[in-house]
């Protein structure tokens, strides 16, 4: 009796968490105009130290269930009739935004130095948006903002933490409540209940403040080399 008690429960579960990917991509593209479509999926087997594999055809796919896989990126959208139609029949998707154009940007960091950064960040007073993580990297949203400017940008800079990630135009990022091969997509800043659209920071003051959160600490190490 207890193990099927148990067997409905996980069931209830799975299901919950079916429709919370659904109800989240349609919220995201219709009430936030946020471009977004299914990435592939994560297949149970014995083969990796995390427990899942890729649904994607590469059988050492390094990004497990973290990037885009028939639909392409290009096929991203706000139209809730498809996103219905695709997470109907992939339940198990994660949810992705198609960073760039006129859908938020972002730039990540690993998990450690994202906690340290976002300490550093409220230290100065700096409004900050929403920010996602992941067990192993911390993304900060970001306006939009185009290559040139991001090269403009770094060129202006003697020097940029390596750790730091730019997902801009053509990019992408796993929004919650996906699951990767790395484990749950969460809301570490979570946009504003009610929100018509969240409020997003400039590129530029966020690459300001985290390079100066990289160089400012005693003895020259970095707080973001992690």
């Amino acid at each position: 009796m207890r193990e099927i008690l148990g067997r409905r429960r996980r069931l209830r579960f799975r299901r919950k968490e079916r429709t919370a990917r659904l109800d989240a991509a349609v919220a995201f593209a219709v009430e936030w105009n946020w471009p977004v479509l299914p990435g592939a999926s994560l297949r149970a087997t014995t083969r990796t130290a995390t427990g899942a594999a890729c649904s994607c055809p590469d059988p050492d796919c390094v990004v497990p269930g973290a990037h885009p896989y028939d639909p392409g990126l290009l096929a991203a959208t706000t139209d809730e009739r498809m996103i219905r139609w695709w997470w109907t029949r992939r339940p198990d998707a994660p949810v992705v935004l198609a960073t760039g154009g006129g859908a938020p940007c972002a730039v990540s960091l690993p998990a450690v130095a994202g906690a340290r950064a976002l300490a550093a960040l409220d230290g100065t007073g700096m409004r900050l948006g929403p920010v996602v993580a992941t067990p192993t990297r911390w993304s900060i949203l970001v306006a939009p903002y185009g290559l040139e400017r991001l090269g403009e940008l770094l060129y202006a800079k003697d020097s940029v933490p390596s750790s730091l990630r730019f997902h801009g135009e053509g990019g992408y990022l796993l929004l919650p409540p996906s699951v990767a091969g790395t484990g749950q997509v969460r809301w570490e800043r979570a946009p504003l209940a009610g929100s018509a659209r969240p409020w997003l920071p400039d590129v530029e003051a966020v690459v300001d403040a985290l390079v100066e959160a990289s160089t400012s600490t005693p003895g020259g190490g970095s707080r973001l080399a992690y």
